[in-house]
């Protein structure tokens, strides 16, 4: 007797064991998708069988997010650099998401400055988006898709595309990040042009996912303590330009010892608006 029962108890375990295979298996398919592209044109990641609450509820906040920042496009580009661009119509870009701006649309782009033509030779474009030709249609703005890995790699929705808070400083160094800084003092200045030498230092990667420079914007009211934004991820900051993606790549770059290349940039105060207007010129070839 004793031995018979030894016997029926070894026979459960490999039915135990079944059960628990077949179990295993019917569910996780359930958690496992192939990869899909969502309504905002964010690829998913797949075979996710396993996720726990707190990054699911992350996913959903970042869709969500993706829907109400990626517009409705006319037309879409492929960058070479991985990139995707958007031909959104002006008048539905995230800046008309602000109360205020619901139903408008974009000023024509008012007459710059006299006397600010370049001398030097121009390229017709210098981002890696319009290397193949492709352009935007008119009445549109081209603007870099924001994709789930973008926002990912920010320490939370709420942050993403947002700088850090800190103390503004003057200095061109400081926290492992160098830049230029100009300031005068006295006279009232209603504008300022610039060429800037286009090269490809070490650059993080932290926000675009790469190491490619690229031409950007930054807006604040307060020295970056609770407005602003980068580039068209928020409303404030109104494009009118169908060439230029802002956040895009850009493309031709310097080289040491070699072709250098400039882009031209230029901001004013429009007196009669009482506001501000950046113009990006083409990359200008300096032989």
């Amino acid at each position: 007797m004793a031995a018979s029962t030894s016997l029926d108890t070894h026979s459960v375990k490999p039915l135990f064991v079944a059960f628990l295979l077949v179990f295993a298996s019917s569910i996780y398919p359930v958690l496992s998708a192939p990869a899909a592209e969502s309504d905002s044109g964010s690829r998913l990641l797949a075979n996710q069988t396993f996720r726990p609450s707190k990054e699911i509820l992350r996913l959903k906040r970042v869709n969500a997010y993706l829907k109400k920042i990626n517009k409705s496009a006319v037309k879409t580009i492929q960058s070479p650099d991985g990139d995707v661009i958007d031909c959104v119509l002006s008048h539905i870009q995230p800046a008309f998401d602000h109360p205020e701006l619901k139903g408008k649309k974009p000023l024509d782009p008012p007459e710059r400055p006299k006397g600010n033509e370049t001398r030097e030779t121009v390229a017709e474009s210098y981002q890696l988006w319009t290397d193949s030709g492709e352009s935007c249609p008119e009445e549109t703005v081209p603007i870099r898709r924001t994709t789930v890995k973008d926002v990912l790699r920010a320490s939370s929705v709420k942050r993403f595309g947002r700088k850090l808070r800190r103390h503004v400083r003057r200095d061109s160094e400081g926290s492992g990040h160098e830049h230029a800084v100009v300031f005068v003092n006295g006279d009232q200045y209603f504008g300022a042009k610039a060429s800037i030498n286009v090269w490809s230092p070490r650059v993080s990667p932290d926000f675009y996912g790469d190491n490619y420079p690229r031409f950007f914007t930054y807006w604040t009211t307060d020295a970056y303590q609770t407005t602003g934004c980068y580039n068209l991820l928020c409303s404030g900051f109104v494009q009118t330009n169908s060439k230029i993606a802002i956040g895009a790549a850009i493309s031709p770059r310097s080289s040491y010892n070699g072709r250098q290349f400039d882009i031209g940039l230029m901001i004013w105060k429009v007196s009669f608006l009482g506001q501000w207007m950046v113009v990006e010129s083409a990359v200008a070839l300096l032989h």
